[in-house]
């Protein structure tokens, strides 16, 4: 049983990311006010999804940087719970404005009236697709046992093994976000929509988390070896 003040902690950190969230996302939606509705709505609710997955992805190696950031862990549960969340929404916007149910034209099929038959327009697409299923079906798995009776239903070890899963999701959806703001309009005389200002944030945002998985791994590292080179001079 959580006590009071373990429950209000727990419900503060809910709080604060769904602001979060919401703040993010309405940036978003304000930046991009001369596109359509759908495309709006649908990339910037993906977009928000894939910060809340960095912010998760980042604390741990800021921790590890700074101390004072290690307050800020217990965080890492909520924000991949929205992540997942709002990827949730962002495949319905897909699924129902986008390609309007036709699963086919969701793996770059479309209907060819003359063949009267689905053939293969776009093989990017439905790569990209596969891979933004794979992680959403993956970011469930990994929010539904993000929780203490997970935890102890599967045990602290199996527990952890599953949620180390949150690095193949970061990749599976860098991969996804990369193809659409880099290729997929490619294929097309202009740029429907309009080209995306977030393609260098977006790379500056990738480079930024592994620039902190690298550091807080060479930290780790020269601790782990200190004792080692301690006892060596000492002989």
């Amino acid at each position: 049983m959580k006590t009071t003040s373990q429950q209000w902690t727990w419900w503060k950190r809910h709080l604060v990311v769904i602001v979060l969230s919401g703040l993010g996302t309405g940036l978003l939606l304000y930046s991009r006010a001369e596109w359509s509705s759908m495309h709006r709505w649908n990339r910037a609710i993906g977009d928000m999804s894939l910060v809340l997955v960095a912010l998760a992805m980042a604390i741990g190696p800021m921790s590890r940087l700074w101390r004072a950031a290690s307050r800020y862990l217990p965080y890492r549960r909520e924000l991949g719970i929205y992540a997942i969340v709002l990827a949730l929404v962002h495949a319905t916007i897909i699924l129902f404005g986008w390609v309007t149910l036709d699963l086919m034209r969701l793996f770059g099929f479309e209907f060819h009236p003359q063949l009267q038959q689905y053939v293969m327009v776009n093989h990017g697409f439905a790569l990209a697709n596969l891979i933004g299923i794979v992680a959403l079906l993956y970011g469930i798995v990994l929010a539904v046992t993000s929780n203490d009776f997970s935890q102890r239903w599967l045990g602290s070890s199996v527990w952890k093994y599953v949620q180390q899963g949150t690095y193949i999701l970061w990749w599976l959806s860098v991969l996804h976000t990369a193809y659409f703001l880099f290729f997929h309009f490619l294929d097309y005389h202009r740029a429907t929509p309009e080209p995306n200002w977030a393609r260098w944030p977006f790379v500056a945002l990738v480079l930024a988390v592994v620039l902190l998985q690298i550091a807080a791994s060479t930290v780790t590292w020269r601790k782990s070896i200190q004792p080692r080179g301690g006892r060596a001079r000492a002989s």
